[in-house]
């Protein structure tokens, strides 16, 4: 019997974060590939520190002419990100920071696979989901995201001029009979602009916001605030500290709630598995939930480089499961196919759509109309209530 009364904490990191300049940067990459040429393949990773931004990995175009010439944006497209992000520091400024591609053409020896209709790569990639919040993920780090979104859109709009783009947020929520009602710590901190502001002053200004975002109750008397505990937070970004591509898996996906397969996504083409496979499992188990076959549930897929067909399906629904997880598992191999070509078809995955992905989670958000965020839709539910 799983505890039912327990606090459990998540983190999340905002766009400014360094870590989440370069997996936006990496996904920036993709999105022009993939606009050029739906089938293009990249695995794209950034590195980034004050005053620089490195960029390497595989890329592929069936047009080497085009491929030229595509190489020639990929700074712009760097500082492109990066003016939006907000940065215009002494040390690290969108117009005069250093862009290094070091992009190559992908390996012949990886693309004869998947060429073949198989997996990018072997691995395990995990999708959960839980009826604990209306996006059905775990609460913790969907309010974490939320928080640090919000925090973004009044830097942005001008409403809060004195915030910068680095932050980071983190939520212990507390937890009643399986059920989350209350939060015990609130831990924020955000770069600002001036050594002038003091702790007391920047929760001022993100403590309302806070509040807004967080379910009524939810915050009490005996809920401990954090908001910039080591005081000045002024040096942030790339300049603070380096960033890299794919360094911000858990707060990419659950929090911590549930398994990882240790993959990241930013910067891959859907024919790895990391990222499309991790999509699908997220989408199956969405509708599992979706469906009412469960309150919570993780989903396992395997697979093997050059190998089309799933080597596993694995179904754990912690004894929260109207069937069998077996019954469950089966379902899902009838409703869904689940090859890299089955899942990059079924959920459209072909498309320039992975840039906004990179920050405030994969998962959680609403399916977009140009095919953003297929994986979150439920339109598998009807499917696998007559499978079962």
């Amino acid at each position: 019997m799983s505890r039912q009364n327990y606090t459990f904490t998540s983190e999340s990191v905002s766009e400014g974060h360094p870590d989440k300049v370069c997996d936006r940067i990496s996904d920036a990459i993709l999105d022009a590939f993939l606009t050029e040429e739906a089938t293009a393949r990249v695995a794209c990773e950034t590195f980034a520190t004050s005053g620089m931004v490195v960029i390497g990995g595989e890329v592929g175009l069936s047009d080497q002419d085009k491929l030229k010439n595509y190489m020639g944006r990929i700074g712009q497209i760097a500082r492109d990100c990066i003016r939006d992000i907000g940065y215009e520091q002494e040390q690290f400024h969108w117009n005069t920071c250093h862009v290094l591609n070091f992009l190559h053409e992908q390996s012949a020896h990886i693309a004869q696979g998947v060429d073949k209709d198989g997996a990018g790569d072997q691995g395990i990639m995990f999708g959960y989901a839980t009826d604990e919040t209306p996006e059905l993920m775990p609460a913790p780090i969907q309010y974490s995201h939320a928080i640090l979104r919000r925090l973004a859109e009044v830097r942005k709009s001008g409403e809060q001029p004195t915030l910068r783009p680095d932050a980071k947020s983190q939520l212990s929520v507390r937890y009643e009979d399986g059920k989350p009602v209350g939060v015990s710590s609130i831990v924020l901190s955000t770069q600002h602009e001036s050594e002038d502001q003091t702790s007391d002053d920047i929760r001022a200004i993100v403590e309302p916001y806070i509040r807004e975002i967080l379910p009524s109750g939810w915050i009490s008397e005996e809920t401990e605030w954090w908001v910039n505990p080591t005081g000045t937070f002024v040096i942030g970004g790339p300049d603070g500290d380096a960033g890299l591509t794919g360094r911000k898996i858990i707060v990419d996906t659950y929090g911590g709630a549930a398994p990882h397969g240790g993959g990241a996504f930013s910067g891959k083409d859907p024919t790895k598995v990391d990222r499309s496979a991790a999509y699908a499992a997220r989408y199956v188990a969405k509708n599992i939930v979706a469906a009412g076959l469960a309150k919570k549930c993780t989903v396992q897929l395997s697979y093997a480089i050059g190998v089309a067909k799933p080597l596993s399906i694995y179904v754990d629904t912690y004894g929260t499961g109207e069937l069998p997880d077996a019954v469950i598992e089966t379902a899902i191999g009838k409703v869904v196919d689940l090859t890299p070509r089955g899942i990059r078809e079924h959920l459209d995955l072909n498309k320039p759509i992975y840039e906004r992905t990179a920050a405030y989670g994969h998962f959680g958000r609403e399916p977009e109309a140009d095919g953003g965020f297929s994986w979150e839709k439920t339109d598998l539910v009807e499917a696998l209530k007559k499978a079962v």
